[in-house]
């Protein structure tokens, strides 16, 4: 049911985002909410900057996705979505888990809004870990580019891999 997804997929990879973003509408800061939540042009160059996207298939239908993206020395968890009527399935958790197997690199990181606490509560419960607030931003600059003002509304988890 898992599987990487093709660029064959692009359209099905923007739709399912672009559907379960619904539920950052009314959440995240008014300023940086747009229509549609992520264009096909930013979806493009986040694939171009190497991240790469598992799916979740249901009677051949995608209804998840996930992207992961190494980043010099740690791995990050890209655009994590599940389609409202699939939720709470255990899918974004398995999707999860297989990109945590995958990943060869010993820390795993995870950018979600501030305010988005139900993805707060799921990295958390799946054993991520809430870094501080100066963490946060030396992480972002660092192996993210997003504008100052997201940097703001966004909190970074970590998940360090046991040797």
């Amino acid at each position: 049911m898992i599987r990487k997804l093709s660029s064959t997929e692009f359209d099905s990879i923007l739709y399912v985002i672009n559907d379960a973003a619904e539920a950052y509408r009314d959440v995240i800061p008014e300023d940086r909410w747009k229509e549609s939540y992520m264009s096909a042009q930013e979806l493009s160059e986040e694939v171009e900057s190497g991240v790469q996207f598992y799916g979740w298939m249901e009677e051949k239908a995608l209804v998840a996705v996930m992207g992961m993206q190494q980043v010099r020395d740690i791995t990050l968890i890209r655009h994590a979505y599940v389609l409202p009527d699939q939720q709470r399935k255990g899918i974004g958790q398995n999707l999860l888990k297989c990109l945590l197997q995958l990943s060869k690199t010993s820390q795993i990181l995870v950018g979600t809004w501030k305010a988005a606490w139900w993805a707060i509560r799921f990295y958390e419960k799946n054993g991520f870990v809430l870094t501080s607030r100066r963490e946060k931003n030396r992480l972002l600059r660092e192996y993210w580019t997003i504008p100052k003002r997201q940097v703001e509304t966004s909190v970074v988890l970590s998940f360090n891999r046991k040797c």
